[in-house]
């Protein structure tokens, strides 16, 4: 009796709270475990996590976790489809279309193209996979450099023209860009491109807030005078058109690219601005609370002031995200509920998931929440010690930080905590409030922003003579190699352990926890063996090969005056996220753009490397590339075949041959040489056999004659080539001819880099998109929709 007495007197289980910390958390699990998976949901099967997970949440249980995991599981794998679905189909051909609609963005007018978003009008004439959907359009200059329409392009204005659209596609590199993923986070349908600019013509001028952007950013640039208007133009519009790579390569080594442009933190700041503001007008005018209670007031202009802003800034999605996180806040803080700094977090974390879940794959996310909850955990309390708050805020955010900084960017800034301690009032506190100012007065009346903005540019040029001393500081940043996705959880919880309160224990296990990330496992190859990276450039080529102890870069991909670099791009820092931070020798096979298009960025990037290539091949060569040179690094031999010594340079015919000789086999680097080259070489040496061969001229008709083909074997032929690339290559008959003499044929279109191994336990092979399964991967979904076609037609056959 007694003992049932007792359980009729306990409490029952209370229920989790339905928008509680710990929902979000387990909101957010599930959308994670959706979104980084390789495979997507099925949509049938997100519908039903959708159904059951909002039953169960909604249920007052303890099992309220378990529902939002779910529901989190079935809104991405939903949303994910629908972004999918909103795109071009992947492996789509390329289609030409005359399309009509609006500039949503500031055009961007480079030296050989304008750059510009274009959201196409809900035209039932066109198919329904282009009508309203946003693209990435580009204009290319005239041949002859004469002024074109294009240079008229604004923002805001609709327009009709003629292009070529194109679905997503990018280059895929051991810790690249993502290209495919930017476009998802972007809601971008595809790319195109103007054709027959004679044919486009302006429907409308420009009107609305992209047109009065790009006035404001014209205002800023022909009142203030000198190279700091560009930054003016990104603190106060969000405009970074003007900003040059040397400007990035600054930000980045100061850890200072989350100030420039408008972020969310400046978004913050306005709308606590226009708050304080708010909550002085109640207290000047007591009767105004008669009639509508402070509270309100404040948060409507705290929202108020924030969407103003993130309209200033195009609607950005940072700024998009970092306005319904205010709102969410200032919604809670109206419900007159006691609700403290953590579950107002929570509260913006599930509306921000629940409108976009997608939002995971933008680096802001995790950069934002994690900085704001790591210092509410750290920094409990309110210290009336403002300096000493300050301090510690930077350094927690600083360490905290770091494992997302590594993982998200492949690399740390140096001199960022301390620079962050200048940068951060100093920006945030006076040059970009006297830029606002400046846009402010502009608005009203023309010419009033002058003084804001020249004094906002004056302050700026101050702090950036000095930290530019720091930015080009080579101990200013840190490259880390690319660890594994299990160090990051890792790092996470020393650095936690890190902050916990002193006397929780011992530090030292907490740093060994960070190891794995920031000094990750490198496997190198044994003493005569020889691993390859051939990296997925586009149309041109790019090699590294490592021995034991030894680097070679072959080839520095290609790249267009004023437009993109792949040295720059791709080589290097896919060669830091190899952990590479030097190398030994650079051979340039020849040099056309998309061979030797990167060599400055690489030289940049790898000071004092020698160089080798054609002799007459470009200038500041260190030494001629030719027939007979021969070296060996750590049990490996170099041969170069080709060309031969004294030859006038020919271009593709000059191109230097490398063969790389292992006890184990050989690889053989032919560049871009063509049949007649292959026949010089075929009399000269009848050393040509080889396990792995990169295929010449990226397989064009001109060269992989049968005799040259017949006489390397390879088991592994590998075509550096671009993705539709207008010369087709490699041509069908050129990967037949391989084919036929019993070799595996990987193209970089299709596999992404590809990298090989080539040792004591033979030729192995491994294919970037294959490793790292993506479930955007527009190749993969082209392959399957590739499939599925042929399966399709094969049942149909018979009945056809």
């Amino acid at each position: 009796m007694v003992i049932a007495a007792a359980r009729e007197d306990a409490p029952a289980a209370v229920p989790l709270p339905l928008f509680g910390k710990a929902c979000a958390a387990t909101l957010l699990l599930g959308v994670c475990i959706t979104v980084f998976a390789p495979q997507l949901l099925p949509r049938a099967l997100g519908m039903v996590a959708v159904c059951a997970g909002m039953i169960v949440w909604g249920w007052p249980s303890r099992w309220r976790c378990l529902g939002a995991a779910l529901l989190g599981m079935g809104c991405a794998a939903l949303h994910a489809h629908a972004s999918l679905a909103g795109q071009l189909p992947a492996g789509a051909a390329a289609i030409d279309h005359m399309l009509q609609g609006r500039v949503v963005s500031l055009p961007d007018h480079g030296a050989r193209s304008t750059r510009f978003l274009f959201r196409v009008d809900d035209d039932a004439a066109l198919p329904p996979y282009v009508r309203g959907r946003l693209f990435a359009m580009g204009w290319p200059a005239r041949p002859d450099g004469s002024e074109d329409a294009r240079r008229h392009v604004q923002a805001g204005a609709r327009w009709v023209l003629h292009a070529r659209l194109r679905p997503p596609r990018g280059l895929r590199n051991p810790g690249g860009f993502d290209a495919e993923r930017h476009v998802l986070v972007q809601g971008l349908a595809g790319s195109g491109q103007v054709r027959e600019p004679a044919r486009a013509r302006m429907l409308a001028p420009a009107s609305g807030v992209p047109a009065w952007r790009e006035r404001m950013a014209a205002s800023i640039a022909s009142q203030v005078h000198g190279e700091e208007a560009r930054f003016v133009q990104a603190l106060a519009l969000g405009d970074t058109r003007a900003l040059t790579q040397a400007d990035w390569d600054d930000l980045r080594a100061l850890g200072l690219t989350h100030l420039i442009a408008i972020s969310g933190f400046h978004v913050g700041l306005v709308a606590g601005f226009a708050a304080w503001l708010a909550a002085w007008v109640w207290r000047a005018w007591p009767p105004l609370g008669r009639y509508w209670p402070r509270p309100l007031g404040v948060a409507v202009a705290a929202v108020s002031g924030a969407a103003l802003y993130a309209a200033v800034a195009g609607f950005a999605l940072p700024t998009v995200r970092t306005v319904l996180m205010i709102a969410v806040l200032a919604a809670a803080r109206c419900s007159r509920r006691r609700v403290t700094v953590g579950q107002s977090l929570a509260l913006a974390a599930l509306a921000v998931l629940l409108v976009d879940p997608l939002a995971v794959l933008a680096p802001g996310f995790w950069l934002s929440f994690a900085g704001v909850l790591w210092l509410v955990w750290c920094l409990p309390g309110r210290d009336p010690r403002w300096l000493r708050t300050f301090l510690v805020a930077q350094g927690v955010a600083t360490l905290a930080l770091l494992p997302l900084t590594v993982a998200l960017f492949g690399q740390a800034s140096r001199a960022g905590p301390l620079v962050n301690l200048l940068a951060i009032p100093w920006w945030s506190l006076v040059v970009v409030p006297l830029a606002l100012l400046g846009t402010a007065l502009e608005a009203v009346v023309a010419g009033a922003g002058r003084w804001p903005w020249q004094l906002a540019a004056g302050c700026f040029e101050g702090s950036w003579w000095l930290l530019g001393y720091a930015a080009r500081s080579p101990l200013a940043l840190w490259w880390l190699p690319q660890a594994r996705d299990a160090a990051l959880l890792v790092a996470l919880l020393g650095v936690g352990w890190l902050l916990l309160p002193r006397g929780s224990g011992g530090r030292l296990p907490a740093v060994l926890l960070c190891l794995p990330l920031l000094w990750p496992a490198q496997s190198r190859p044994g003493e005569g063996e020889v691993e390859l990276l051939v990296m997925d450039v586009g149309q041109g080529m790019a090699i590294w090969v490592r021995t034991r102890t030894h680097r070679l870069l072959y080839d520095t991909g290609p790249a267009a005056a004023g437009g993109f670099d792949a040295g720059e791009r791709i080589v290097v820092p896919t060669l830091h996220a190899l952990g590479e931070g030097r190398l030994d020798r650079l051979v340039l096979s020849h040099g056309d753009r998309d061979h030797a298009g990167g060599v400055a960025a690489v030289r940049r990037g790898f000071a004092g490397t020698p160089l080798l290539a054609p002799q007459g091949a470009l200038p500041g060569i260190d030494a001629p590339c030719h027939a007979g040179q021969s070296w060996r690094w750590d049990g490996v031999g170099f041969q170069v075949l080709h060309p031969r010594p004294r030859t006038p340079y020919q271009g593709n015919e000059s191109s230097c041959v490398l063969r790389i000789v292992t006890a184990h086999g050989a690889i053989l680097l032919a560049g871009d040489i063509g049949a007649r080259s292959e026949a010089q070489l075929l009399q000269a040496s009848s050393a040509l056999r080889a396990e792995l061969v990169v295929v010449p001229h990226h397989g064009s008709d001109g060269s992989s004659s049968a005799a040259w083909v017949a006489a390397v074997a390879p088991r592994l032929a590998i075509v550096s080539a671009g993705h539709g690339n207008r010369f087709r290559h490699p041509r069908p008959a050129v990967v037949a001819r391989w084919r036929g003499e019993g070799a595996e044929v990987l193209t970089t279109a299709d596999s992404g880099a590809l990298r090989a191994w080539l040792g004591r336990e033979g030729l192995h092979v491994r294919e970037q998109r294959v490793f790292q399964p993506r479930w955007w991967d527009a190749a993969e979904r082209a392959r399957s929709a590739a499939i599925l076609s042929a399966v399709k037609q094969a049942a149909d056959g018979p009945e056809g």
